[in-house]
């Protein structure tokens, strides 16, 4: 396996950072702070703040600097659109070619999401495994590259709304639908179950915006 150079393992440690909500849409990403915390010169921090830049994760404001990019209300409704086109699409292609063990293992996320309801990063984090695991059974490579494409501005999207217990009831209420669906092989059931919790995360992080 290659080692990673300096610049690429900023830029990893700065995704992985920006994922976990250590920065947030709109903070400002400042060389010698990066570098102190990531304990890297400044040229690998610099190297990687271009690439994200390249790569629409950050912004250069001028007399400001790097800042990470924060979506509008418009774009997170044009970002739902597209993520509920490719999920209804994955959960359909599921139901026909997935595997009875494949979902037992988005199963097993699900309860596991249900056992750290007290750490929403967490919870947050085996929520994404859950939908990877949704792409997976879905047999198609080029819908899986649709998907990673959406990965930059999904990271964009801010906190959690997973902080309010009722909220990851809801979640894993709607994962077991799409779950039962799947095992079923009901290909437009798991579509429309797919779509349903997606215009569900929505209407949240509509409701975070205004808060």
């Amino acid at each position: 396996m290659s080692k990673l150079s300096s610049g690429e393992t900023a830029f990893e440690a700065l995704v992985s950072s920006i994922r976990s909500g250590t920065y947030r849409p709109g903070d400002r990403l400042r060389e010698e702070e990066v570098g102190a915390r990531l304990n890297l010169s400044r040229t690998p921090v610099r190297e990687a703040l271009r690439r994200l830049e390249a790569e629409g994760i950050v912004e250069h404001r001028p007399r400001i600097g790097a800042v990470v990019r924060a979506l509008s209300h418009a774009e997170i409704v044009e970002l739902y659109e597209m993520r509920i086109v490719l999920e209804r699409t994955a959960a359909e292609m599921a139901a026909k070619h997935g595997a009875q063990a494949e979902f037992d293992a988005l199963d097993d996320i699900n309860q596991a999401i249900e056992s750290v309801r007290e750490d929403p990063a967490q919870a947050a984090a085996l929520n994404q495994d859950f939908h990877r695991g949704l792409y997976l059974a879905g047999r198609n490579r080029f819908l899986m590259d649709a998907a990673r494409a959406l990965n930059n501005a999904l990271l964009l999207l801010g906190p959690t709304t997973f902080t309010d217990p009722e909220r990851i009831d809801e979640v894993t209420r709607q994962h077991r639908a799409i779950v039962e669906a799947l095992r079923s092989g009901d290909e437009k059931a798991a579509g429309a179950a797919a779509e349903a919790h997606l215009q569900t995360s929505l209407r949240h992080r509509i409701k975070a915006l205004g808060a």
